[in-house]
């Protein structure tokens, strides 16, 4: 199995509220099977922040963007100065960058609690979770007035009408619940055992049973 496409979603989807109520998987996470042949998704956990019938995005949860730092990114955005950022690497918030998919690596995504909330700019995914996309959250995140718990991601995930449905139906994901360790949690190795032992599956097991036709 290939999966092409994984390289853009609808603009829109990042105004729109969860649709799970429709059979959507808003707020759920996707486990990557071991048979899965892009390698930018090899043993990746999508949290899925936006699914309708215009596509879908997500956020990779459990993989980290090379060779940059919280700081040093909060002064490539202008956000901070060196010396601003000196101070934040010993002090403040201990934030790793994620890699969260290959569409728009050059933008910042905060995965973050729902106590942190911009008008216009916050994406409710569910009563607990949020999305926001803009400099004001790092700003925020910065100067100690950011959400609670958060993660920083570069790029998303994106799927066209119907592909990841269709991916689904090809056995290249599993989907199950997502939890606060999981999302937010700092030990990034764990996530995609974590996220199978949600749903009932011992890794080893997936690994011997997709050694088998």
């Amino acid at each position: 199995m290939t999966y092409h496409g994984r390289t853009g979603a609808p603009p829109q989807l990042m105004g729109q509220s969860a649709q799970s109520d429709k059979g959507y998987l808003d707020g759920k996470v996707l486990i990557a099977m071991p048979g899965m042949e892009d390698q930018r998704f090899a043993r990746s956990v999508i949290y899925v922040c936006a699914h309708s019938e215009d596509g879908a995005m997500g956020i990779v949860l459990n993989q980290v963007a090379d060779q940059v730092s919280f700081e040093e990114l909060l002064v490539q955005l202008e956000i901070i100065d060196e010396t601003e950022a000196a101070h934040i690497a010993v002090d403040g918030p201990n934030m790793v960058v994620h890699r969260g998919g290959p569409v728009e690596t050059g933008r910042g995504f905060v995965l973050h609690s729902a106590d942190f909330y911009l008008a216009n700019s916050t994406l409710p995914i569910n009563d607990d979770v949020c999305l926001t996309a803009t400099l004001d959250i790092l700003k925020a995140i910065a100067d100690g007035e950011g959400p609670q718990k958060a993660i920083l991601a570069l790029g998303y995930s994106g799927w066209a009408p119907g592909q990841l449905e269709a991916e689904i139906q090809a056995n290249g994901w599993l989907h199950g619940p997502a939890d606060p360790d999981l999302l937010f949690g700092a030990d990034l190795d764990a996530k995609y055992a974590h996220a199978l032992r949600n749903i009932g599956i011992e890794p080893a097991m997936l690994s011997a049973e997709s050694g088998h036709a």
